[in-house]
Formats: C-alpha cells, sequence, structure tokens
C-alpha cells in the first residue's frame, strides 16, 4: 500500500509500506540453529534423523527407547512404530521408493518399515556384527553401514545388496561410526568416532572398497552421524563439542555451526528446498535445525524417481 506524505521541499514523497521486491526482503539467515522440539521430547538415545519426501522429520527414541518419531517441519511429533520385542534403532534411510531401513543395533538387523501400512520387518540380519550403527545409501539402493565395538575402539563395515545379502567390507578399523556415499556413488566416506578420523574409500564397481585414504583428522572431541549436500560437502556431528563441521570434498573445513547443546547425533537434510538441517542433540533431547545454501543429498535422491 502507498501513501502519500505531505510536501517536502515541493516534492511529493512515497512511502512503501509493505515493499514486496526482493531487494527489501530482509537476508535469510543461515547456519544459526534454532530449537524444533521441546527439550525432553526424546530420550537420551535420540538418533537417525531422516527426512521422507512429505518433509517429515523421523528419529529414533521419540518418549521411550524402542520406539520411531515423526515430527513435522512445525515441530508436531508423535509416535509413528513401536519396534518389536528388544529392537532398539539408531541410523534411518530412505529410498527411492520411500521405504524406510532402520539400524536395529541391539538386534544385529537392518529393519524395513512401509510408511504407508507400518508394517515392520527384518530386511537383513548378521549376527557377525556389533551393532549396526549407521546407514548410508548408494543411487542404486545398496546399503552401507558402519559398526562400532565400544569396548575393544574397533570397527567393522558393512554392504547390504538390494536382496538382503550381507558383506562384510572392512575389519580393524577404529570406531566407525557417521557414513556416506558420495553423490556420484563412487566415494564412501567413514569416521571414526574415538580416533576422530574421517576415511574415504573407493566404491568398486562389485561393490567393495579399495583406497582407503585419510581425508581429515581432528585433535580433540568425538563425531558421530554425518551427511553430504549436493555438491558433496560433509556435514559432520562433533559430539561433545556441541557442532557441526562442514568438510569439502578434498578435507577443507568451510564452517561449523554451534548447535545449541554439546551432544549432536546425527543430522538430516530437510525442507521444501531441502536446505534445513535437522540435528538430533542428546544433552536437551530434542531436534534443532538450521538453515544452509545447498540443498542435501538425500533429499535431492527422493525427487529424482
Amino acid at each position: 500500500m502507498k501513501i502519500i506524505l505531505p510536501f517536502v521541499a515541493g516534492i511529493v514523497l512515497l512511502a512503501n509500506t509493505a515493499c514486496q521486491c526482493p531487494f527489501c526482503q530482509p537476508a535469510e539467515s543461515l547456519y544459526t540453529a534454532t530449537p524444533l522440539t521441546a527439550t525432553n521430547a526424546f530420550t537420551s538415545g535420540i538418533e537417525g534423523p531422516a527426512c521422507d519426501a512429505a518433509g517429515n522429520i523421523f528419529a529414533v527414541n521419540f518418549k521411550a527407547q524402542h520406539t520411531i518419531g515423526r515430527t513435522t517441519p512445525a515441530g508436531v511429533s508423535e509416535v509413528f512404530v513401536t519396534l518389536p520385542g528388544k529392537s532398539i534403532g539408531n541410523g534411518i534411510r530412505f529410498d527411492r521408493s520411500g521405504k524406510m531401513y532402520v539400524a536395529d543395533y541391539t538386534e544385529h538387523n537392518v529393519l524395513r518399515i512401509d510408511p504407508g501400512t507400518r508394517k515392520i520387518e527384518v530386511f537383513a540380519h548378521e549376527p557377525r556384527m556389533n551393532q549396526p550403527n549407521d546407514l548410508a545409501i548408494a543411487p542404486n539402493g545398496t546399503l552401507f553401514a558402519s559398526d562400532p565395538n565400544w569396548a575393544e575402539k574397533t570397527g567393522q563395515l558393512w554392504r547390504i545388496d538390494t536382496d538382503g545379502t550381507v558383506t562384510r567390507l572392512a575389519e580393524n578399523m577404529g570406531t566407525t561410526n557417521g557414513i556416506e556415499v558420495s553423490p556420484n556413488g563412487k566415494k564412501l566416506y567413514v569416521n571414526e568416532s574415538v580416533q576422530r578420523n574421517v576415511w574415504v574409500f573407493d566404491i568398486q564397481t562389485d561393490g567393495s572398497l579399495a583406497n582407503k585414504t585419510l581425508l581429515k583428522e581432528f585433535p580433540d572431541f568425538g563425531f558421530d552421524g554425518m551427511r553430504c549436500d549436493v555438491d558433496g560437502n560433509l556435514y559432520i556431528t562433533r559430539y561433545g563439542k556441541g557442532t557441526v563441521v562442514v568438510l569439502s570434498p578434498a578435507g577443507n573445513i568451510l564452517r561449523e555451526i554451534d548447535v545449541l547443546g554439546a551432544k549432536p547425533s546425527n543430522l538430516c537434510f530437510g525442507g521444501p528446498d531441502g536446505r534445513t538441517v535437522y540435528v538430533t542433540e542428546v544433552e536437551h533431547r530434542r531436534l534443532v535445525q538450521f538453515r544452509v545454501e545447498r540443498p542435501g543429498l538425500a533429499w535431492l535422491r527422493l525427487r529424482k524417481n
């Protein structure tokens, strides 16, 4: 609405009380965390966030252990499913068909859940696993699982093919935790929480791993979950420091974001444009969020069906 102001020095001034031009809009606040859910909405086992195509955020152990909670982008949460028996979830991933995969660390399973019917089934079982802990998914639907042994400070890596076949890819590593596949599907990134290393492997055409290379080593604090954006930058939760650090594909630190709590355990990308990062934070047992410049890789893949 325009208002004609009194003459000033013979000039009629026009005041625009609600300018809609893009040049007058306030700049978006990036890399500034805010709470999404209430404090203590989850248990201390809050972990494994993943967004579905509708933008809902799924994270384990909402209100009680053995559950998976669903939170809307507005921060409204509910129990989505309760896992059977002794199963407790950790990392969550969605494939392009919308099926949910959950690392069941107590029963050595990868579970598959149909979000439409909420039916839960064992997709893969491997008694040689310590856990599993977190999951990554390749463009062809192949899953990769990290598998730490916290007592011995060691870890393994596994591949789970689309038919549920499980293959051990690496052993005698450090405490393997955060895991992610590069945008082109040719690299596998893995961090070790206790040793504070980030490794990168080449994924061979047969699904095996080769050319293990140290991408980055940190001098302090721990690592937990990590995810890629569409440019291949790694967002890594720094457990104990209360931040998410962003690494370039070359291993350079691009920035570090405070997440309002000392114990971020994992993260995912979502929002209508894929540029909202959701972080599971253990100290306050809640989800926090912040906006970024570029969309997340998993968000983009869900829209390429």
